[in-house]
């Protein structure tokens, strides 16, 4: 019994033990945190307010902040005081935990503030916002540091920088004009006379302008956009380096002029449009293709504009309807934009253009003019004189078909589809000499004549001698076969139909030099 008496007051000394370290580790803290807060709520001679969050909860707040807060500490949040300070202190956080990521923050108050300031700084936890007086020695140090940032920028500026009085001496200069005057004059030349000597067109019109320097060692100039301000102690000038620029210029412009030399010498009208839609290049003939004066293509006019002023100029073919024709030129520029548009145009006064459109690099679109009026007279002529020819030799009472080297049928007329029922222009494919053999064979009587004519113009016999057979159709007609050759290996096959036998029936083939009845 008394055993177990020692074992209950063992167990119950242990739970007093833990008890008790349990309470001193729950109030050790707090009484750790009233004293920051005391800590941090004690304020100097000109602080006016101080007020302590954890997170959005106002936890403490000096006498001073009681204006803000009102008597109900306990319902004042970060947000409610953000809301009242936000005119007066512009750029207060949205939460206090940008202040830990950024740390300390001050904010200059408007004329609303009266001269005051928003100090905010996150502490162990704990956001403090102090709104103090800007006292003399503040204003100083924020003035001192200010001026060390500002002096540091602007003497470590990559530019040159630097100030000129009204009678032309340099009494100020940045690291940046101390090396370029190093790299044009040398070491231990006077600093006082500038490097720039001519600034009295940035000094009128208060634009920067592209000023020169030489450098007579490399015989060459060095490119500056300089600027200039008036102020109190002289002219505080500036030094933009636009070499690249300058250098970007020339080679762009001698590529300009290489390409006009070369499409001067071509043949085709060549007029190159922008992404912006206006002319940027063209060469001389397209002045001669579109008589379109040299001044107005020298305006880059727009592709519109150049469109309209070709109508006008009687130099594209007339539209049906002038209302829709702004619907015409929107489709004509999207196919041209997509490589689409190529076009013949038949122009009033009898000329003919192929106008194609080609896409271009950075959107542009470039369209070419070239005269193929020569070619289509050419052609057309060539056609009619084909015409004419083919209605001569359909007047011919003979029928006949040509073959060519390969063995095809390369021309018939209307009486040979006559008498062999066929009509080679309603197909396709090619009709060879063997397609015509057989078609021949089905309408005649049996006869060696179609495979004498397939060896001879295919070139299997050694003699190309011209012949002529008779042959019998299966209609009872009788028929004169000729077979002639022509230049380049071509063959003429023609028939003759007649009435009355010429020869006697074993008498089947015969050369031109045998008697003809």
């Amino acid at each position: 019994m008394q055993y177990f008496m020692s074992v209950e007051w063992f167990v119950l000394a242990t739970l007093c033990i833990a008890s008790a370290a349990v309470a001193v580790w729950f109030l050790n803290p707090k009484s750790e945190r009233k004293g920051m807060e005391h800590e941090l709520l004690a304020a100097d001679g000109q602080t006016d307010a101080v007020f302590l969050f954890d997170d959005q909860t106002l936890i403490a707040c000096s006498s001073g902040a009681r204006k803000f807060t009102g008597e109900d500490t306990k319902e004042f949040s970060w947000t409610k005081l953000r809301n009242k300070l936000s005119r007066s202190y512009p750029g207060l956080p949205q939460s206090p935990g940008f202040l830990r990521d950024v740390g300390a923050l001050t904010l200059s108050g408007t004329s609303e503030a009266n001269d005051h300031e928003a100090h905010c700084e996150w502490i162990d936890g704990i956001t403090r916002v102090q709104l103090r007086r800007i006292t003399p020695e503040i204003a100083r140090g924020s003035e001192n540091k200010e001026l060390t940032t500002l002096r540091a920028a602007v003497h470590q500026a990559p530019y040159p920088v630097w100030l000129q009085s009204d009678d032309a001496n340099v009494t100020w200069t940045n690291l940046a004009y101390d090396k370029l005057n190093q790299k044009i004059r040398g070491r231990g030349n006077d600093t006082s006379a500038p490097l720039f000597p001519n600034l009295d067109a940035p000094m009128n019109s208060g634009r920067p302008e592209r000023i020169s320097i030489e450098l007579p060692e490399l015989d060459k100039k060095l490119w500056y956009n300089v600027s200039t301000t008036e102020t109190e102690a002289g002219w505080l000038c500036h030094a933009m380096d636009v070499n690249a620029v300058v250098d970007a210029e020339v080679a762009q412009r001698n590529f300009v002029q290489t390409l006009a030399k070369t499409f001067a010498q071509l043949s085709i009208g060549l007029a190159i449009f922008d992404r912006n839609r206006q002319l940027v290049l063209f060469n001389p003939v397209l002045i001669d293709l579109t008589a379109l004066p040299a001044s107005f293509l020298s305006s880059r006019p727009n592709m519109m504009s150049f469109f309209d002023r070709l109508r006008d100029q009687r130099m594209m073919p007339e539209p049906k309807n002038y209302s829709s024709w702004r619907h015409q030129m929107a489709d004509l520029l999207e196919a041209a934009a997509e490589g689409r548009y190529q076009e013949t145009w038949s122009l009033p006064s009898g000329s003919v253009y192929s106008v194609s459109g080609r896409p271009h690099p950075d959107g542009a679109i470039a369209f070419l003019f070239e005269d193929i009026t020569a070619e289509i007279t050419l052609t057309r002529q060539f056609r009619s004189e084909l015409e004419l020819g083919q209605s001569i030799l359909d007047h011919i009472d003979d029928a006949f078909a040509v073959f060519g080297t390969d063995g095809s049928m390369v021309y018939s007329n209307t009486a040979y589809h006559q008498m062999w029922k066929t009509d080679p222009e309603a197909s396709f494919a090619k009709i060879t000499i063997t397609d015509a053999c057989r078609n021949w064979q089905e309408l005649s009587g049996p006869t060696p004549t179609w495979g004498e004519v397939r060896d001879f113009v295919a070139g299997g016999t050694e003699s190309r001698a011209d012949w002529w057979s008779r042959v019998e159709m299966r209609s009872g007609a009788q028929l004169i076969c000729r077979v002639q050759s022509l230049q380049n290996g071509s063959t003429m096959v023609r028939f003759k139909q007649i009435d009355v036998p010429l020869a006697p029936p074993e008498e089947e083939r015969f050369t031109t030099s045998s008697k003809e009845a």
